[in-house]
């Protein structure tokens, strides 16, 4: 190929993998692409001329992030175009990362002569647990960002989406990556690695071949399994009003929004022929009145809120779940008052029929939008909020310390809520933790109004459901506006109780989520849950893997080269 020809479409292939990757999330879905979205960038990187190589793949590698990324988290812009510009321009660093070991040390082309009978499959799958190794520490370095890992795209996929419980969702990239890297390997080497080494080819094909056929095998058994054994059936109700807002603050005035959630959900209850429901759910910070917690753990409902909760009791007795926010709060005299600088938190509440209240406080606070980090030091922080969102920011929350599930009840028997507020359940490392050897079920209230009408809300439902998998949880979500939706310990959202397979995803007439109104939903939680191995090792297994693979290449690259591939 001639030199001023590969200058030009080794880009456009990098531009090419990242518009690809991009493709397979939502609004797009196109999921099948994950097979050879990585091939352009590959082909690209494992092709490059010793000359400035590892200047040139980080170059490539950034291109490609840069493209995925923009793309990607394009639903920031309807908070901040800054912030999607920056947040993108960091995460591109983590592909152009990989790029650097792919071109390098996990480079299959970069010596002439043949490596052994596993040498294809080897460099493929270093590259493929090198990538999901970055994927893991863009989730966690700097509080994290691991939004859509490329294992994501299986979201669709439920028989591939099954290994999740084993390493992780995000272990889930290894299989895709190792796939097309040894196809790639056997489709454009050159003939001479191959000519007279046909069972080389057979062991470079038959890996994939064997991989892909364990990992479907695997899914096929749990999706047939995994659901067996006693069950609590549990009956929610899912209120939705999708009420608009711009950034923080919501667009309807406090009495319409309690008036809402009263209405729409004595509407449901009361029509004939209603189920009763076990649970009622409300979205995050779904009443405008702020619970005050006092130095003794006594929690006080403003009044407001008490209305609104006691007027919706008419419809039945169950428990009542939603968020709210809780305040710091001490009595003066006879009266209670917030206190001075008091602390504030973003809060689950459940509140059972025997009129307690027990609350959960979000540990994974959203970065410029519930704390601003350093904003009391640099005050100039909360300008610059107020510019991009065009809302003044307010006093940023604390973050919550309980690792405790939420116990309730479901039918007399007692079950264990792992509770997820926001974009919590996107985040997998935290969500395990509270997982017991118990009846549980994941719940998640969520406010998605910040992005407005965007595909963000479709993006955090697609990873949300990722959690149910690796855990074997069933879950259910309710959101102001976004996805409201209950999820089998599968990660399918089909009513198991009805012969239709129907979905229990709240949608209108048009297949839009964003509607307002309410869902019952069947849950069915497992009595005796099986432990996974990833609710055991967490990320561990994924950091051990793409640490071994660094190590192990590392070192094989310090045998003497015996050639580099020329410019094609």
């Amino acid at each position: 190929m001639p030199r001023f020809l590969a200058i030009i479409l080794r880009p456009l292939a990098a531009i090419a993998s990242g518009l690809g990757m991009a493709l397979l999330f939502p609004p797009h879905s196109f999921g099948k692409l994950v097979w050879i979205a990585l091939v352009p960038l590959l082909a690209s990187l494992w092709s490059l001329p010793e000359k400035r190589r590892k200047r040139k793949a980080f170059g490539l590698g950034y291109l490609t992030g840069l493209a995925f990324f923009l793309l990607n988290i394009v639903w920031l812009r309807t908070v901040s175009d800054a912030g999607w510009i920056a947040l993108s321009l960091y995460l591109s660093l983590f592909p152009a990362f990989f790029a650097l070991f792919a071109s390098t040390w996990g480079n299959p082309w970069r010596k002439n002569e043949d490596e052994g009978l596993f040498h294809a499959p080897l460099h493929a799958m270093a590259c493929a647990l090198v990538w999901a190794g970055l994927e893991w520490l863009r989730s966690w370095l700097f509080t994290g960002f691991g939004w859509n890992p490329l294992g994501v795209a299986f979201h669709e996929t439920p028989v591939f989406a099954q290994a999740a419980d084993l390493l992780g969702a995000t272990a889930l990239s290894i299989l895709p990556i190792f796939v097309q890297g040894t196809l790639l390997q056997l489709c454009v080497r050159r003939s001479s690695q191959y000519h007279s080494a046909e069972q080389r080819r057979r062991v470079a094909l038959g890996s994939a071949t064997l991989f892909m056929a364990a990992c479907y095998g695997y899914g096929m058994w749990r999706i047939n399994t995994v659901q067996k054994g006693e069950t609590i059936p549990l009956k929610a109700l899912l209120v939705q009003l999708n009420i608009p807002q711009q950034a923080g603050a919501q667009e309807w005035e406090a009495t319409e929004i309690h008036m809402g959630y009263e209405d729409d959900t004595l509407k449901a209850l009361q029509q004939p022929g209603a189920p009763k429901p076990d649970w009622v759910l409300w979205p995050e910070t779904a009443l405008t009145g702020r619970i005050l917690r006092l130095d003794d753990g006594t929690a006080l409902m403003p009044i407001d809120n008490k209305i609104s909760i006691d007027r919706v009791r008419e419809g039945g007795d169950f428990t009542l779940i939603m968020g709210l926010n809780e305040l710091e709060g001490e009595q003066k005299g006879d009266e209670y008052w917030m206190k001075e600088n008091a602390r504030g938190w973003n809060t689950m509440t459940i509140l059972p029929p025997d009129g307690s209240i027990a609350t959960f406080r979000k540990h994974h606070l959203v970065i410029f939008g519930e704390y601003i980090p350093f904003v009391e030091k640099l005050p100039f922080l909360a300008k610059i909020y107020e510019q991009q969102t065009g809302t003044k920011f307010g006093h940023g929350f604390s973050v919550g310390e309980s690792l405790d599930p939420m116990p309730a009840e479901v039918k007399g028997e007692s079950v264990s809520i792992i509770p997820t507020v926001c974009f919590e359940d996107t985040v997998p490392r935290l969500v395990r933790k509270f997982t017991r050897d118990e009846p549980q079920i994941i719940v998640n209230i969520t406010n998605d109004g910040w992005f407005k009408e965007s595909e963000g809300a479709d993006q955090q439902f697609a990873n949300a459901r990722f959690r149910a998998i690796e855990l074997r949880r069933p879950m259910i979500r309710a959101a102001n506006t976004g996805v409201s939706a209950a999820i089998t310990s599968t990660g399918i959202t089909l009513n198991p109780h009805s012969r239709e397979w129907k979905s229990q995803e709240l949608r209108d007439e048009n297949g839009s989520t964003f509607t307002r109104g309410t869902l019952f939903v069947d849950v069915d939680i497992p009595k005796h849950p099986i432990r996974t191995l990833y609710s055991i090792i967490g990320d561990w297994g994924l950091i051990g893997l793409a640490l071994a693979a660094i190590l192990g290449m590392g070192l094989r690259s310090r045998s003497p080269q015996k050639g580099a591939p020329e410019e094609p």
